[in-house]
């Protein structure tokens, strides 16, 4: 679905992230994953992400490669002891 918001065109990219249905606004068709961190406000250093099941390397987070309906997950990794 998309909407205009003056010059731009908005669309609400419908997906699933960590589990949970998500709406996102975003004048895209297809996101990066560094564009999803920003908008999901994840600042995160050391975060694994796998999109549809498929790990996606970190040198790929700014090719654009989310769309509608995607299932994506985004992993904190941190240690402990």
């Amino acid at each position: 679905m998309s909407k205009i918001d003056g010059s731009n065109i908005i669309n609400n990219m419908k997906l699933k992230l960590n589990n949970r249905d998500e709406e996102i606004a975003s004048p895209k068709e297809l996101l990066s994953v560094q564009e999803l961190l920003r908008l999901k406000s994840f600042t995160f250093q050391d975060i694994i992400v796998i999109i549809n099941g498929t790990i996606i390397p970190d040198e790929d987070y700014d090719i654009p490669q989310i769309k509608e309906a995607d299932d994506v997950k985004m992993l904190h990794i941190f240690g402990g002891g």
